[in-house]
């Protein structure tokens, strides 16, 4: 990064900190992992100079001979990898992927139906300050307060009451397995479109440790990043017979030019995830997340649903009469970073909520195993047990930087 650091040493120096940042602190927060060293390189190419408006085989402009066949070799990486009928592999994130789908298969004011917010649901699913929730007529359901969990025959009876035209499932904080057959057969008995948002459990998918809801659904969106490990970008698959309205959502409706590097990116990102490699990697996940799972339950914390299926833990510090935003804060000065959020049947602000969400797909790309998991939860709970004691969190700081010089991050391209 020679030439960054002589035009513009402010910005070299901001990434250089944020460099030893992600390498001296456990990151933990769900959604975010380390990419490749090639998903980097990728991602920083020359593509970026190129602009190529419509899909390969029909741009707008000309000199495309290339940036088609990056297209075409993401889109059927893609494919192979989900077993999809089709990929479109333009969106640029997540939450557009959302918008291009409601174009596709929705009316503006049609009844929508998606996982609450404040239930760990996404802000494209039908919240009310979202697009989704301003142009469409959402309806929300929960999980049980008993549990923590989708109960589905009630999710069927909710569904045949209010006939929704499209029923999301995907979340941000739920922590159990998603029934994706359940969905797809309660979407048919009321003859709504299934739509499923993976983006936090796409890995997890592609590797079968979670059940796919690619045959069961009428269309499946999600990033690249997170679990996937692909750069920031956005993908949907879909069934054959909504192919076409699924790419005239994305364009012409909503975008432009694709991004040529960040296609380029997912392609190297869709091949590193068809690899025995990531397969253990994806396992990994699971393992680390039911390990940091079972030590925090061992000091006595209240998990959302009791524990966790896929890489999220979902804890409620009611018990403890500490607010998310405090521990979360105080976790944050000892080096262990994850952040605060809502959980279901909160009584607290979504500001100052009640909960912490934490994950594992980052700690488990350094190399950290179930043994490791002990570690942070142990230090974990030290640091929430006394969120006023600096002189404690301090101590806790300098042994969790000392832990984390044991697991180089992936991906290394500065130089010191």
């Amino acid at each position: 990064m020679s030439q960054l650091r002589n035009t513009d040493s402010e910005i070299f120096q901001l990434i250089k900190n944020e460099e030893k940042r992600q390498k001296d602190v456990v990151r933990m927060i769900p959604s975010e992992n380390y990419t490749s060293a090639a998903v980097m390189e990728a991602t920083g190419s020359i593509l970026t100079n190129k602009y190529s408006e419509g899909y390969a085989g029909k741009r707008y402009y000309e000199g495309q001979e290339f940036i088609d066949e990056v297209e075409k070799a993401a889109i059927q990486r893609a494919k192979s990898l989900f077993g999809a009928d089709h990929a479109n592999v333009q969106p640029y994130s997540g939450s557009p992927a959302n918008m291009a789908v409601y174009h596709a298969l929705v009316k503006p004011h049609d009844i929508v139906m998606g996982l609450g917010l404040p239930h760990g649901g996404h802000l494209t699913h039908g919240w009310k300050v979202n697009f989704s929730g301003r142009y469409f007529t959402p309806v929300q359901y929960g999980v049980k307060k008993e549990t923590g969990r989708i109960d589905y025959d009630e999710l069927r009876d909710f569904a045949k009451k209010v006939k929704p035209k499209l029923i999301w499932a995907g979340a941000t904080a739920y922590p159990r397995e998603i029934d994706f057959q359940a969905f797809g057969e309660i979407a048919k008995e009321v003859k709504a479109y299934f739509a499923a948002d993976i983006a936090h459990i796409a890995g997890l998918v592609a590797a079968g440790v979670h059940q796919s809801p690619v045959p069961h659904a009428d269309a499946v969106t999600t990033t690249t990043h997170k679990t996937l490990r692909g750069p920031r970008g956005g993908m949907i698959l879909c069934k054959e017979e909504v192919a076409d309205v699924i790419d005239k959502g994305v364009f012409p409706s909503l975008q432009g030019g694709p991004h040529n590097h960040t296609t380029a990116a997912i392609a190297v990102a869709m091949k590193e995830a068809s690899t025995p490699e990531f397969v253990e990697y994806a396992k990994q996940i699971v393992k680390n997340a039911k390990a940091l799972a079972d030590e925090l339950l061992s000091h006595g914390y209240d998990l959302v649903s009791g524990g966790t299926d896929n890489h999220l833990i979902l804890v409620d510090l009611s018990n403890r009469d500490i607010p998310g935003k405090v521990a979360s804060q105080a976790l944050d000065r000892a080096g262990l970073v994850l952040n605060y959020n809502m959980v279901p049947f909160d009584t607290r602000s979504p500001f100052n909520p009640s909960g912490i969400r934490l994950g594992t797909p980052s700690v488990t790309s350094r190399g950290m195993k179930e043994e490791d998991m002990k570690f942070i939860g142990t230090k974990m709970n030290e640091v929430m047990s006394n969120v006023d004691n600096d002189d404690l969190i301090s101590k806790v700081k300098n042994e969790v930087t000392e832990f984390c010089s044991k697991f180089p991050i992936p991906g290394l391209l500065l130089g010191e």
